[in-house]
């Protein structure tokens, strides 16, 4: 009988699963951070998958990565090195080792480590581990497809559906050396295979095989962790990715505003997930519509504004340019709209796969014309929610579209998500003409904050037409006007101006810090993360995130003059700083700027933060 392990317990740890992209990492990797987040844990995930959409097999181009950090108390990023690392072939290893960290741990599968599979992986020697500068000590290597062959030997599965059960071995080995209750993954697995049974079951049997292998043979550790959350608010939670999160959002606004939500799309990378899970609620009021091209997606969401629904339309930067057209018809007829655009690698193909924050310009200032437009953006996968609802609020209480934005880190991230309270989120209070203005309303007409009145066809009394020809203030009718052009112009940019968004929170040494931090949408993690490093350190550090872009928050321009210097961060090469720069007057920030594709790497953000403090 194995000798009993000591239980050490962890604040934190971050595990990385690879493989080939039909290996399964990101299953596997899910459903480790869905026990995490079920048990309390605070979880951070990041699924990094090729854009091939098929890769030759164990080639270098075809790895597929998932990374999940598990706290004990708040983690704000997937982090930047791993502690576990999961190989199952070699070229996994070999474009993966670089996220470990010096003392990792490694699992690798050594069946899949032939000459051929080295070959493949542009190994130069038999000694791959040598080659690598890897400590063979370090390294689990198990032989995980005969394991998985011979555990499923009396299943009648044939050989191609037994290799596609491997991940969960090397899951359940995972699941032992940080003292997972199995019993929690064979919920989730037959939860998620319940009209395949068998399927569920062979896979259980696998998770098991993996968990005994390591307590059998201890598997080259020296103990099993535990990760124990230190601060629990009672609720209930989900491991939910910011896709899925922004859908819900979506849902909950359009239930509290009592009407209908309506979805145009068209698929694109990496917005998709959006329009899939919108789908699975019709039962919830929500129309979906897979349109033929992306104005078709955008101008069939327009329809439905003008006929009363909470109207979405989904996409990615490639697909924003294609909008751009519909979208401006939005601004000119004054209508409900949310362009939901899940941001990517560019400029036009570019990265589908890969996360940037390229976008905001092209949202801020990307049609003809004066045609402004209240934007948003995201700051992790579980704000997806909250985003997405103060989207649809703004845009349904001013008469405006408005460009919510995401990225491909938060959308395909994942997150600890306390289920809320719909009766205790904000009112959603559209600003439908009033009954005794009927026979002496025009379209146009606005209440006291500057919105037009939303006139939703069916009333008697109230009919009309919008288009995109500039229209009179009064009367409505067609006008060429120039004094009316002017006064519609204005009209128009002063209601976005007067859209009320929260001040602009700063967090960390707020009145006496040497550097603001400043930053926008999905790298508030990273940033947050690389701030409570600088300041255990010892310095003078603070941070102001934006969620609010356009219009900012009132407060803005005292924030960011309050500090002898600020940094500007952002994953494009300066786009929120220049929108800074042209909004406050004298405002010279320093600038940190990345187009990686990935994710910051809060080591080297401490670095460059501490040379603009130096």
């Amino acid at each position: 009988m194995a000798e009993q392990l000591e239980v050490k317990e962890l604040d934190q740890v971050v595990v990385r699963f690879s493989g080939d992209s039909g290996d399964g990492m990101q299953l596997a990797g899910n459903i480790f951070s869905t026990v995490s987040a079920t048990v309390g844990n605070s979880i951070s995930t990041f699924p990094d998958y090729p854009a091939d959409i098929r890769a030759p097999q164990g080639s270098l181009t075809g790895v597929s990565g998932f990374q999940v950090h598990i706290g004990a108390s708040q983690v704000y990023t997937p982090g930047d090195e791993c502690d576990v690392l999961v190989a199952m072939n070699a070229a996994a290893l070999k474009t993966q080792y670089r996220y470990a960290k010096p003392n990792a741990t490694i699992i690798i599968d050594t069946d899949s480590f032939a000459e051929s599979d080295l070959k493949k992986a542009a190994f130069e020697t038999q000694d791959y581990l040598g080659e690598m500068g890897i400590d063979p000590d370090r390294v689990i290597q198990c032989p995980i497809t005969t394991i998985v062959k011979e555990a499923l030997a009396d299943t009648g599965m044939d050989n191609k559906a037994m290799l596609k059960c491997r991940n969960m071995f090397a899951l359940g080995l995972v699941c032992w050396l940080f003292s997972r209750d199995l019993d929690l993954v064979a919920n989730f697995l037959r939860d998620k295979f319940a009209k395949k049974p068998a399927i569920a079951e062979a896979n259980i049997k696998v998770i098991q095989a993996g968990y005994d292998y390591g307590h059998n043979t201890h598997s080259s550790a020296t103990n099993v962790y535990r990760i124990e959350s230190k601060e629990k608010t009672p609720g209930r939670y989900m491991d939910i990715t910011g896709n899925k999160a922004t859908a819900y959002g979506f849902i909950a606004a359009a239930e509290k505003a009592g009407l209908k939500l309506y979805l145009g799309s068209y698929p694109i990378t990496p917005a998709t997930d959006v329009l899939h899970e919108l789908s699975k609620h019709k039962s919830l009021g929500v129309t979906t519509v897979q349109c033929e091209d992306e104005i078709a997606g955008c101008a069939s969401s327009l329809g439905a504004a003008f006929a009363g629904a909470l109207a979405v339309t989904s996409t990615s930067g490639p697909g924003i340019c294609l909008k751009s057209e519909a979208m401006n018809l939005a601004v000119i007829m004054e209508l409900p709209l949310v362009v939901l655009d899940v941001q990517r690698g560019g400029p036009a193909t570019g990265l589908p796969t890969k996360s940037e924050q390229t976008d905001l310009l092209q949202v801020l200032f990307g049609r003809n014309g004066e045609s402004p437009m209240p934007v948003l953006a995201a700051t992790s996968p579980t704000d997806c929610f909250d985003a997405a609802y103060q989207a649809s609020k703004i845009a349904l209480e001013h008469m405006t579209p408005v460009c919510l934005l995401t990225d491909a880190y938060v959308a395909n991230g994942s997150g600890a998500f306390k289920l809320p309270d719909l009766a205790k989120m904000d009112a959603i209070n559209p600003p439908y003409v009033p009954e005794d203005m009927k026979g002496n309303w025009t379209p146009y007409m606005r209440a006291e904050n500057g919105t037009r009145y939303w006139a939703v066809p069916g009333r008697q009394g109230f009919e009309h037409i919008l288009g995109g020809l500039e229209k009179d203030d009064k009367t409505g009718a067609i006008s060429t006007n120039p004094e009316n052009h002017d006064l519609m112009t204005r009209k128009r940019q002063a209601k976005i101006n007067n859209i009320q968004v929260p001040d602009l929170e700063v967090v960390g040494d707020v009145d006496d810090a040497q550097l603001l931090i400043v930053g926008f949408g999905g790298t508030y993690g990273h940033l947050h993360a690389a701030m409570d490093e600088m300041r255990a350190a010892g310095k003078k550090v603070a941070l102001a995130h934006f969620k609010f872009i356009n219009p900012l928050p009132k407060n803005t321009a005292d924030v960011l003059k309050k500090y002898p210097k600020v940094v500007v961060a952002e994953q494009n090469m300066g786009q929120l700083a220049g929108w800074l720069r042209m909004k406050v007057d004298n405002f010279v920030p320093a600038q940190y700027n990345e187009v990686k594709g990935q994710p910051f790497k809060v080591n080297e953000l401490v670095a460059a933060f501490n040379k603009i403090i130096g």
